[in-house]
């Protein structure tokens, strides 16, 4: 799909890779965790522009926290925005893209799913459900011309780390990641390209 005069919706935009996707964007305040603010966000891109060509779920929270430790209720939490907010923002944009019969969807996932790092398993299974999401996704719309693409980040050097529902980032991975500007290329090559996915995580790095 040709990035250039697509309509996007790209959740968690207001910072971070979300905003480096996309500058000059029009923001709306929305919890991706409540549905009707999904349906509303995209009633009010397809008021604005008719149609919905791109979603980015990028939304999303860290939990660093080692597993003896971790509480049910962070665990849910993130959770439920990882991958159930995600699987909604999905579920909301469908229609419009299958009556459209064309559409790209590009999940944000975290190359600490492709690792074993203690300290991050929480998140990373959190993320790990995501990937299943967007894999099976990927062949369930496919009929309806609608592809959904994958991308595994490293530390990319935003707030992320700052902002963790629970612990904090270890200090040996502190420090450098990739520009969002870097992050958000990929995420737009995943458009144009329609590749299943893409890793900016070498073999053994450390990751988001």
């Amino acid at each position: 799909m040709d990035v250039d005069g697509s309509v996007m919706v790209i959740t968690g935009a207001s910072s971070g890779i979300g905003a480096a996707t996309l500058p000059g964007a029009v923001t709306r305040r929305t919890d991706v965790t409540e549905r009707a603010d999904l349906d509303a966000l995209l009633a009010a891109a397809l008021q604005a522009h008719g149609r919905v060509d791109v979603l980015v779920n990028n939304a999303g929270q860290g939990l660093h926290v080692p597993l003896e430790e971790v509480s049910a209720e962070d665990l849910r939490a993130v959770l439920e925005l990882n991958v159930v907010a995600a699987l909604g923002a999905m579920q909301a944009v469908l229609p419009a893209m299958r009556a459209a019969g064309r559409g790209a969807i590009v999940n944000v996932s975290s190359g600490t799913t492709r690792m074993v790092l203690p300290g991050v398993g929480a998140y990373a299974a959190s993320k790990s459900a995501l990937n299943m999401l967007s894999a099976v996704a990927r062949k369930e719309f496919a009929a309806d011309g609608v592809v959904v693409s994958t991308v595994y980040p490293g530390v990319t050097a935003t707030e992320f780390h700052d902002v963790l529902r629970a612990g904090e980032l270890h200090p040996s991975r502190r420090g450098g990641g990739d520009p969002p500007e870097k992050v958000a290329d990929v995420i737009l090559g995943l458009v144009e390209s329609g590749e299943p996915e893409a890793f900016l995580v070498p073999a053994h790095a450390p990751a988001r």
